[in-house]
């Protein structure tokens, strides 16, 4: 039983416009012919079917179309069997073409009918869609599988920087396209990227590159146009590039021959595997070479003066997917003819049914399984990475796999670099850790590096633009890449400075309590009279309760232990500073005042002058310390300026909501001063006014230092310091006021008579009457 069968190949037999002849091509047309006769010659596949054809050079695209049309109305002059022309039915299937433009031009004369177009060459990404093309499929991968090859190829040597040039053709366009999108979420840029033709000006291109120092140039062309631009390139003198060359000249045999092709740099590309198809070469060598004329432009072909080991050496890239898309075409036909193993059940079929078992396609050849997705695109085949080495030959140093699963590697070690290492292809260089990149221009690969000041970091896997902010508990010093717990740092009651103010601080209520009691045992002398009598006890008192403040500079803040913190103190000092207010004033008003006024002396005694000071100091201060403390109490706070690496906790507090209260304070000690000082030449043994001025001075003096300390440093010492602040302004009081006294009491009781006392003022009296 006899089938007929027509398979349209696009062959390139010669070119109209003098161009030259391919001998790729006609070795490509010459294993379309070995795969026809070797099914037809199979016992396993079609048995007791022969399969017709008729192949077509695809020469023009407007010439070639009454041929295509030919084909279409089945009356062609195909006759295989030595039969006449009613035998023949209309075309089954087509192979071709072999280029995208081709391609895109004789399609959609076959689409409608759903005449199955098989194509061993055209990769653009348009023949994926089947609502344009639903009988299109093909044995070579799309450009998006040879660009995902080149972006793997990128990243491994981490190029970032690249120039893609490609034919102004749908396969170079398309291509480029498919790159630009690929690399759009990578850390890979296109630098420059320029259409070739046969009017392309390769001089100013390659200038722009150089201009540019792209050192990485992907060439997305054809054989011709990838010729014209290598040699334009050695002309020009450029050196030490990379180029990558795509399926479609990387195994080209010309090129790594031409003379200073070492000069331009290193040439790697992306190749189909080289598979040996078994008894092609054999068929070759018995193959009679003659002229074949024709009426076409594609029946024509002046074959006489080639050689047939020439054919045998000819590049031979795309020859499986020829011999795959002839295969299964077969095969197809093998299942709709419901084919066994000697015969074949049906003696017809239509072009839908071959397409529907192209799509379900799956047999091996040659150990590859032969399917195709629901695109109509490879699911079988991989891709070498070649390098063409020092012998113009192309060295296969790694490969690319699709299935199961898309995996790339390489060896580095088989590629001769032009500068024996890897080259460096990027815009800037990569910058250090903890350095955030910020883009200089439209290319992300164009930058400055730009530190990370302190409290933020970089996570670079995540985003390397942007230094983000550590936590309110976390701290990193400048160039980060994380951030550090910051430690909670505070003064505990255990620690050792603590300790011993806490001490201090117990000793001196003990040592005023003792006073007290000293006091108030000589209650009645003149020592104890001369120091202020009952109000001795107030001032005592008062030095006490100022004390509570200092337990409370220790351990972890609370709201509490804030308010106490200032509060007594504030208050009872201010009591303090209130009675030796008063007590100056009575000294300078009994030996200076007194004398030249005397009703203020009387007024004073009458309605007790100093007991209404303190009182109103107290109420005073008592009312703005409550006042302020309402709208804006002391609060915990936690000081993350000073220490980067630390929180301090602190207590809070309104310098504002507490400015009158300290006000007061400082008004009251520059009365007392004002008054101890006008008494400093009162009597030597009877001169109050010179110890409540040293106490001043002291006092003064301390808090001075506390504030120049606390300028300066804001640790978690601070604290330490102003309790040690509160404690000695407390001690020079007792010490340098009452301490004295009690010496006087205990020690020189002779000096604590009446008699004495009368003595000293007598004799002052006299010395300021003279």
């Amino acid at each position: 039983m006899t089938m007929p069968c027509l398979i349209w190949l696009n062959l390139y037999l010669f070119f109209l416009f003098s161009k030259p002849f391919d001998v790729s091509n006609y070795r490509r047309f010459q294993l379309m012919r070995f795969s026809i006769e070797e099914i037809n010659n199979s016992s396993s596949l079609l048995p007791g079917v022969t399969l017709g054809y008729n192949i077509f050079d695809h020469c023009s695209d407007t010439q070639n179309i009454p041929g295509i049309f030919s084909i279409l109305s089945g009356k062609d002059p195909i006759d295989p069997w030595a039969t006449r022309h009613g035998n023949v039915t209309k075309v089954t299937a087509v192979v071709g073409a072999y280029t995208s433009s081709m391609t895109r031009t004789v399609a959609p004369l076959f689409m409608p009918s759903h005449i199955p177009l098989i194509s061993y060459g055209a990769s653009s990404s348009i023949f994926s869609q089947k609502l344009n093309y639903p009988s299109f499929l093909r044995t070579v991968h799309p450009n998006k599988d040879v660009v995902d090859v080149i972006v793997h190829m990128l990243q491994h040597f981490q190029w970032q920087w690249v120039a893609f040039l490609h034919i102004d053709n749908d396969y170079g366009n398309d291509g480029r396209n498919v790159f630009m999108k690929m690399i759009q979420d990578k850390d890979i840029c296109l630098a420059y990227t320029k259409k070739l033709d046969e009017n392309t000006n390769y001089t100013t291109i390659l200038k722009q590159i150089q201009i540019q120092n792209i050192q990485v140039i992907i060439v997305f062309a054809t054989e011709q146009v990838a010729e014209n631009l290598i040699e334009s390139a050695i002309e020009m003198n450029v050196t030490n590039k990379t180029w990558i060359a795509v399926d479609s000249w990387s195994l080209n045999k010309k090129i790594p021959k031409l003379s200073g092709i070492r000069n331009i740099g290193t040439v790697i590309g992306v190749a189909e595997p080289d598979v040996t198809i078994p008894g092609f070469n054999k068929f070759i060598r018995a193959l009679e070479i003659e002229n074949q004329p024709g009426e076409f432009c594609n029946q024509f072909c002046n074959c006489s003066d080639l050689n047939r080991s020439e054919i045998v050496r000819a590049e031979n890239s795309f020859n499986f997917p020829v011999y795959a898309a002839v295969h299964a075409i077969a095969h197809a036909l093998h299942n709709t003819l419901q084919c066994g193993d000697k015969k074949c059940h049906k003696n017809s079929t239509s072009p839908h049914m071959v397409l529907s078992e192209l799509k379900r396609s799956n047999f091996s050849l040659l150990n590859h399984t032969i399917e195709f997705d629901r695109n109509g695109d490879p699911r079988f085949g991989t891709f070498n990475i070649i390098f063409w080495n020092s012998s113009g030959e192309a060295e296969v140093v790694g490969v690319h796999k699709f299935q199961p699963s898309s995996h790339f590697s390489v060896n580095e070690s088989k590629i001769q670099w032009h500068n024996s290492t890897v080259p460096s292809s990027v815009c800037s260089s990569e910058c250090q850790p903890g350095f955030r990149k910020s883009l200089v221009g439209i290319h992300k690969c164009c930058f400055k590096c730009v530190i990370c000041p302190s409290s933020t970091y970089i996570n670079s896997s995540e985003d390397q633009y942007t230094c983000l902010s550590c936590d309110e508990t976390e701290w990193s010093p400048e160039a980060s890449t994380a951030c550090n717990k910051r430690v909670v740092e505070f003064v505990p009651f255990e620690d050792a400075f603590a300790v011993v103010i806490m001490v201090g601080t117990v000793c001196l209520v003990g040592l005023c309590l003792l006073t007290s009691v000293l006091f108030a045992l000589n209650y009645n002398t003149p020592v104890v009279r001369s120091a202020g009598g009952p109000m001795c006890f107030l001032i005592l008192g008062c030095l006490c309760l100022s004390s509570i403040s200092v337990f409370f500079y220790f351990s972890i803040p609370t709201v509490a232990s804030c308010l106490l913190r200032f509060f007594p103190f504030l208050l009872f000092f201010s009591v303090c500073l209130a009675c030796f207010v008063v007590r100056s004033f009575q000294i300078v008003c009994i030996f200076k005042i007194a004398a030249k006024y005397p009703s203020l002396q009387c007024w004073w005694m009458k309605y007790h002058g100093q007991w209404l000071i303190i009182t109103l100091a107290f109420v005073v201060q008592a009312t703005m310390l409550i006042f302020g403390y309402s709208f804006s109490p002391p609060a915990p706070f936690s000081d993350r300026e000073w220490e980067q690496s630390q929180i301090i906790l602190s207590c809070g507090i309104d310098f504002k909501a507490n400015t009158a209260s300290v006000i007061l304070l400082l008004v009251l000690c520059c009365l007392c001063f004002t008054f101890s000082y006008m008494g400093k030449d009162l009597p030597k043994n009877y001169n109050e006014a010179k110890s409540i001025t040293f106490c001043l001075l002291l006092i003064a003096m301390t808090w001075v230092i506390f504030v120049t300390q606390f300028i300066l440093y804001q640790g978690k010492y601070i604290h330490t310091f102003n309790a040690l602040a509160v404690v000695s302004s407390l001690y020079s009081f007792l010490l340098w006021y009452f301490l004295p006294k009690c010496y006087i009491i205990v020690f020189q009781p002779q000096r604590n008579t009446t008699q004495y006392f009368q003595g000293l003022i007598q004799s002052y009296t006299k010395t300021v009457s003279q």
